[in-house]
């Protein structure tokens, strides 16, 4: 898998990626990230990417031929995804980080001030994907959370690729409480379940918990897990 990420602040993105467990199997290479600035293709000598927008109103607007050169100057892979990181995208979900998953490249688009100039998206035509009905000052957030969620289903870059398939949200559930040493910290006891070694009880403890959890925290999610039932 390789991502590339047009951005104009391309160091947000390596520091985050060098870091951790992203850092660690980027070094092993188990994926890549590569950054595009959009500077270095602007044909203004003073590389400026945004102008005033036609029509008036405040803020700025990314011009569309920096972008549009920038994102042409990315080797495509077969199998590539382009995506536009933007408030008005698809809300980004765990089914699609799943759809993610299978394709060999994601180049993402990271915006900033007003927006882009609509004719990147007529001439890119990507998917776009939001984190939520909220706006921030820039795509990279939301281009990071791409690349952290995506990876973690990447074979080798979590040590048991089991812990991406029982997260919160992989089977439609919250998930259920983790223990780990002491046994008891300020009179709160780990419960006995989990220590007598009977898979199958802890299993069913496990999903009680999910059901618990998610029916108290998230009634919408658990309302569509009993009606796929």
């Amino acid at each position: 898998m390789r991502f590339d990420v047009l951005t104009l602040f391309p160091e947000i993105i390596e520091n985050y990626c060098s870091e951790s467990i992203v850092g660690r199997a980027t070094e092993s290479g188990i994926f890549t990230v590569n950054t595009v600035n959009p500077r270095d293709y602007t044909l203004d000598k003073h590389k400026k990417v945004d102008d005033t927008p036609y029509g008036g109103g405040a803020g700025m607007v990314l011009m569309a031929q920096p972008y549009v050169d920038a994102y042409e100057s990315v080797e495509k892979l077969d199998n590539s995804l382009t995506i536009m990181l933007t408030p008005q995208g698809k809300p980004l979900n765990c089914a699609l980080v799943s759809e993610f998953t299978k394709y060999n490249q994601i180049i993402m688009l990271c915006g900033h001030y007003e927006g882009f100039d609509e004719r990147i998206r007529e001439i890119i035509r990507p998917l776009e994907v939001s984190l939520g009905d909220f706006v921030l000052t820039g795509g990279e957030l939301p281009a990071l959370c791409v690349i952290d969620a995506v990876s973690r289903h990447i074979d080798g870059t979590l040590g048991h690729i089991e812990s991406a398939e029982d997260d919160t949200f992989s089977n439609g559930l919250i998930e259920y409480p983790h223990y780990t040493k002491p046994r008891s910290f300020r009179g709160l006891e780990v419960p006995e379940v989990l220590l007598n070694g009977n898979h199958r009880d802890i299993a069913n403890f496990r999903l009680e918990k999910s059901l618990e959890r998610t029916k108290e925290k998230r009634p919408d999610l658990y309302e569509k897990y009993l009606n796929e039932r």
